[in-house]
C-alpha cells in the first residue's frame, strides 16, 4: 500500500492501481466513455483527466492510467482538468455530433450542443469491444485494423473476424454508443451482420445462448456440451 492525496484527502491506496479507481472509491464523479473496471485501461477518450504532482510539478494525466506512486498529489476539479476535459469533450462532439453518449457527455462538461436529431450509433474508438473481446472472452474476433506492420487505412476502424467470434454479445454490452447492435430474430442472433443459431433450452425451451458459445465453453472448460443446454432459470 502506499499513501497518495486525493483533492485534499488522504488516501492507502494499493500499489500498481490507478488515480481513477482510488477517485471512484471515494465517489468522486471523474467522466469517462472508454473506461471499464473489467478490462484494461486504453486512454482513448481523455476525459478522465486530473492533475498529478510529479517531481515537484503538476502535469495534467489521464487517471485511468496514471498509476499511483509513494507521496502522490492528485487534484481531480482544477481549472486546468475542467478546461482539459471540456476540450477531449469538444473534440469528440465535432467529430460525432449525433451520438447521443458523446452529446451527453459533451453538454455535461460544458460544450454548447446544438438541437437536432442525436440518432447517431458511432464508434469512438474507446477500444472496449476489442478489449473485452481479447481479455476477457478470449477469442479476438475484434481487434483495430490499423494496428500491424506495412497496413495503412485511411481512418482506424475495429476489424471483425468472423471466424473467430461466437456471438456472446459482450462487445455490445460494453459499447458506450449503440454502435454494436445485437439482434434477435426468431431461432437467431444478429451481430456484426453475422447470423447464430441460438440454443433451445432443454428443460423451458427458451432460446437461452448462441450454439456457438455453447461450444466454444465446451471446448475450454471440457464440460460436455448436454450439460450446458440449460439457461440459467432452469439450472
Amino acid at each position: 500500500m502506499v499513501n497518495i492525496t486525493i483533492d485534499g484527502r488522504q488516501v492507502q491506496a494499493k500499489e500498481g492501481s490507478t488515480v481513477l479507481q482510488n477517485a471512484q472509491a471515494l465517489k468522486i464523479d471523474i467522466p469517462t466513455l472508454c473506461f471499464h473496471n473489467e478490462v484494461s485501461p486504453f486512454g482513448a477518450c481523455r476525459l478522465c483527466t486530473v492533475e498529478v504532482k510529479s517531481n515537484g510539478r503538476w502535469k495534467l494525466a489521464a487517471s485511468c492510467q496514471a498509476e499511483v506512486a509513494k507521496g502522490m498529489e492528485v487534484k481531480t476539479d482544477t481549472a486546468k482538468v475542467k478546461e482539459s476535459r471540456k476540450l477531449a469533450a469538444a473534440l469528440l462532439y465535432y467529430k460525432y455530433p449525433t451520438t447521443a453518449a458523446v452529446r451527453d457527455m459533451a453538454s455535461r462538461l460544458g460544450v454548447e450542443v446544438k438541437e437536432e436529431k442525436a440518432d447517431g450509433r458511432d464508434c469512438i474508438l474507446c477500444g472496449l469491444c476489442a478489449r473485452t473481446c481479447h481479455e476477457i472472452v478470449k477469442v479476438d474476433a475484434l481487434r483495430f485494423q490499423d494496428r500491424g506492420l506495412g497496413r495503412v487505412v485511411e481512418e482506424p476502424k475495429i476489424e471483425f473476424v468472423a471466424a473467430n467470434c461466437i456471438g456472446c454479445g459482450s462487445c455490445a454490452y460494453v459499447c458506450p454508443t449503440g454502435f454494436v447492435q445485437m439482434e434477435a430474430l426468431d431461432d437467431k442472433r444478429i451481430i456484426w451482420n453475422k447470423a447464430f443459431k441460438m440454443a433451445a433450452c432443454k428443460a423451458c425451451g427458451r432460446y437461452f445462448a448462441p450454439v456457438e458459445q455453447l461450444e466454444y465453453i465446451s471446448r475450454t472448460t471440457g464440460v460436455a456440451m448436454d450439460n450446458l443446454m440449460t439457461c440459467t432459470s432452469c439450472r
